[in-house]
C-alpha cells in the first residue's frame, strides 16, 4: 500500500506554472572572468556584437563571434589618494575600497564612464575607436561624478542617455537623499527636490517617445519609505516617477535648479482581491514602439518575504492616469496648464502659480495597476534577479512579449506573455558555476540575449528552434513566438526578419496549447519503440528511467498488452517507475508513455529478463545515474 501512495502522490502531472523544457546551454558564446565580478555594469548598443562589461578597475569590451569572445581589457585605475582615505575610514567596507565601474553610456559619439573611485566618484570620456581615457573636465556642461556616481558599488543607482543628454538616478544611502538628475547634454543641469523623494531605491529608468519630440519623457522607477505604514504594512511602496525631455527648470526663486514636470504614482502589484501586495520594486524594463507611447513596462517585485513576482503594465495606462488623476492634497482650480505637461515653448518663462503647485504637491492621487490585475503566474519558488524582454513579430502579423527572467540560481526562463496567460517555454541552465544572474542585455535586432554572473558571460540565440524536437506537434507546443513549424523542410526554424506574413508557410498557435494546427493527429502506431532487453538479478531492486521531454506531458508506464496505467515518480529529468504490490517486476515489457494535448507518444520500452545474474555493466552504464537518483529518491521518502 505503501508504494501505491508514494507513486500516486508523486505521479508526473505538470501544471502551466512549470517549464516546458529543461535544458543545459553550453554554447561556445561565453567568456570566463579571470577573477570573480560580484558588481558589473553592462552596455549593449543593438545591433553590434560588442558588450561592455564594467567590473572592479577595469572594463571588458567583448566581442561575440560564432567561434568565440573577442577580449579587451581597458584598466581604469583607481585614485591612490582615494584608496588611502577609503581604507582609513573604518566604517566603510575595505573590499568596496576599488574603482568599481558604475556607469557607461553612450552620449553622442562619446562613452561616458563612471567609478566609484574607493568612495570619491570619478568620470571619464573613452573614445570607442582609440580606447582613450581622459578625466571629465569640471565645467557647466556636466555635474559633479558625486552627481552621477554612488561612492560604493553596493549602493543602487541608473543612468540613462537619451537625446545627447545624460540622466541619473542615484539612490539613498546614509546621509545622501536621493535624488534624479540631468547631469550632462545642452540643457540645464537639473535635479529633484529633497522632499520629493523618500528614501528612494532605484530599479530602472527608460525614454518614453512620443510623435512629437517636445512630448518625450524619461520615466524612473524606484521604491521609496512609506511614511503611513503600520505595524502590519511594508515599509516600502512602488513609484513612477516621470520628467519631461524639455524640462528648463524653475524662475529665480520657485525651482531654478530642480525640475519643473517631475510627478510621481504609485505603483500596484499584487491582486486585487487580497491583502498581499509586493511593495518593493527591484528591476524594472520598459519596451516602447519606436515613434509612439505604446509599450509594456515589466516590474520586478518583492514583499517582505523576499517573494519575488512579476507584474506589467501598459504604457497607454501609465499615460491616462498621469494626465486625469487628482494631484495628492490639492483641492483648488489649476491656476494655469496642467502641472507636469510637456510644453513646446521652452523660451516663455513658467508661470509661477503652476510653480507652486508643482513645488508642494508632486504627487498624483490615483495609484497604477497591473494587467490583468494580478502579477504574472509564474512559480514563486524561484528568486528572480533580473528581468528584460522583446517582442516577435508572429505568423499571423501579431506582436506578442517575450519575457526572459534571470534566477538566483544561475537559471533563465523564457516566458510568452499573452493577454491571457504567462506560458513559460523553457527553462535554461547556462553556467558551470550556479550563481545569482547579475546583469542581462536583450538585442533585439540580431536577435541574441546577453546574461552574465559573476564568473561568465554568455551569448544566447533568442530563436533556439532546433531544440523543440523534429515534428510539427513538439514546435507548435513550445508556443514560442520567434518559431515556426515550416511543413516544407519538415523542421521547426527561426522566423526570418524579412517574413512574408500573407505568402509565408510557417505555422504557429501561440495563444492556446493546441497543435491541430498540425492536422488531424493519426492514431499512434501501437508500438513506437523497440524495446531495450535488461537482464536483472532476481533478488536486486528494479527501477526504470523514463527520460522527461516535456514537464507540460502526464506521463505513465504499461506492462505488456495490459490496458492498466502505472504512474511514475519524477527524479530529476526521468520518471521512474518502481515495483509495487500490484505491479511486481516480473518477465515482461514495460513502456512509458507520455500524453499531452491529447496526443499520446511512447517515450522508451524495456524488455526484463530475469536470469539470475547481477545487471551488465553497459546497461549498468548507461541507466545507472538515473536509477541511483531514482533509488536516493525513494529511499529518503
Amino acid at each position: 500500500m505503501h508504494w501505491i501512495l508514494l507513486a500516486s502522490l508523486f505521479s508526473v502531472v505538470w501544471a502551466e506554472r512549470t517549464p516546458r523544457l529543461k535544458f543545459v546551454i553550453r554554447e561556445p558564446d561565453r567568456y570566463h572572468f579571470e577573477k570573480p565580478e560580484n558588481y558589473m555594469t553592462v552596455y549593449h548598443k543593438q545591433g553590434t556584437d560588442v558588450l561592455y562589461v564594467g567590473g572592479q578597475a577595469v572594463i571588458y569590451m567583448l566581442t561575440f563571434t560564432d567561434k568565440g569572445v573577442q577580449d579587451i581589457k581597458i584598466p581604469v585605475a583607481t585614485n591612490q589618494n582615494a584608496r588611502d582615505t577609503c581604507f582609513s575610514r573604518t566604517t566603510w567596507g575595505k573590499l568596496e575600497c576599488d574603482n568599481f565601474i558604475t556607469v557607461i553610456e553612450q552620449v553622442n559619439d562619446t562613452f561616458v564612464v563612471c567609478g566609484t573611485n574607493a568612495g570619491s566618484p570619478k568620470c571619464w570620456h573613452m573614445v570607442r575607436a582609440f580606447l582613450l581615457f581622459f578625466e571629465v573636465p569640471k565645467d557647466g556642461h556636466m555635474a559633479p561624478a558625486s552627481d552621477i556616481s554612488p561612492p560604493f558599488p553596493s549602493h543602487r543607482s541608473i543612468s540613462l542617455s537619451a537625446e545627447g543628454s545624460l540622466y541619473s538616478a542615484l539612490s539613498a544611502v546614509d546621509k545622501q537623499q536621493g535624488s534624479i538628475r540631468r547631469v550632462s547634454g545642452a540643457g540645464r543641469l537639473l535635479r529633484t527636490e529633497n522632499k520629493w523623494l523618500l528614501s528612494p531605491q532605484f530599479a530602472g529608468a527608460a525614454l518614453i517617445p512620443a510623435s512629437h519630440k517636445y512630448q518625450q519623457e524619461i520615466y524612473f522607477m524606484f521604491s521609496e519609505i512609506n511614511k503611513t505604514a503600520t505595524v502590519d504594512e511594508e515599509p516600502y511602496r512602488a513609484r513612477i516617477g516621470r520628467v519631461c525631455l524639455t524640462d528648463e527648470g524653475g524662475v529665480k526663486n520657485i525651482l531654478p535648479d530642480s525640475w519643473t514636470t517631475f510627478l510621481k504614482a504609485r505603483v500596484m502589484c499584487g491582486s486585487g482581491s487580497t491583502f498581499q501586495q509586493y511593495n518593493n520594486i527591484k528591476r524594472a524594463y520598459v519596451l516602447t514602439a519606436q515613434e509612439n507611447r505604446t509599450g509594456l513596462m515589466y516590474g520586478l517585485f518583492s514583499n517582505a518575504w523576499e517573494t519575488t513576482v512579476v507584474c506589467a503594465y501598459s504604457i497607454e495606462d501609465i499615460d491616462q492616469v498621469f494626465a486625469t488623476s487628482k494631484l495628492k492634497g490639492y483641492n483648488s482650480p489649476l491656476p494655469g496648464h496642467r502641472p507636469g505637461t510637456c510644453t513646446m515653448n521652452t523660451t516663455t518663462p513658467p508661470n509661477t502659480k503652476v510653480l507652486e503647485v508643482m513645488r508642494d504637491h508632486p504627487e498624483i492621487e490615483n495609484v497604477i495597476r497591473p494587467i490583468g490585475g494580478a502579477p504574472l503566474d509564474l512559480p514563486t519558488e524561484d528568486h528572480f534577479t533580473h528581468i528584460v524582454m522583446g517582442t516577435a513579430l508572429a505568423v499571423n502579423g501579431e506582436h506578442y512579449s517575450v519575457v526572459y527572467l534571470g534566477t538566483e540560481q544561475g537559471k533563465v526562463l523564457k516566458v510568452l506573455h499573452t493577454l491571457e496567460e504567462a506560458f513559460i517555454i523553457s527553462q535554461f541552465s547556462l553556467f558551470h558555476n550556479e550563481g545569482p544572474v547579475l546583469s542581462m542585455a536583450i538585442d533585439s535586432q540580431k536577435g541574441h540575449l546577453y546574461v552574465g554572473t559573476s564568473t561568465e558571460i554568455q551569448r544566447v540565440p533568442l530563436a533556439d528552434c532546433g531544440r523543440y524536437g523534429d515534428s510539427c506537434r513538439e514546435c507548435i507546443l513550445s508556443r514560442d513566438p520567434y518559431c515556426g513549424w515550416d511543413s516544407a523542410k519538415k523542421k521547426c526554424l527561426a522566423i526570418p526578419a524579412a517574413y512574408n506574413i500573407s505568402t509565408g508557410a510557417l505555422i504557429q498557435n501561440l495563444d492556446h496549447s493546441n497543435a491541430t494546427f498540425c492536422g488531424d493527429a493519426k492514431a499512434p502506431k501501437s508500438r513506437t519503440t523497440v524495446p531495450k532487453d535488461v537482464l536483472v538479478d532476481s533478488k536486486g531492486p528494479v527501477l526504470l528511467p523514463c527520460p522527461i521531454r516535456s514537464y507540460h506531458a502526464t506521463y505513465r508506464w504499461e506492462k505488456d498488452d495490459s490496458n492498466k496505467h502505472y504512474p511514475c515518480t519524477v527524479s530529476g529529468t526521468s520518471c521512474v517507475l518502481a515495483p509495487t504490490p500490484e505491479l511486481p517486476m516480473k518477465d515482461g515489457v514495460f513502456r512509458c508513455v507520455a500524453v499531452e494535448d491529447g496526443f499520446k507518444q511512447e517515450v522508451v520500452s524495456y524488455r526484463l529478463v530475469f536470469n539470475g545474474s547481477p545487471l551488465p555493466a553497459s546497461l549498468a552504464s548507461s541507466l545507472g545515474l538515473s536509477v541511483l537518483l531514482a533509488a536516493a529518491t525513494l529511499w529518503l521518502l
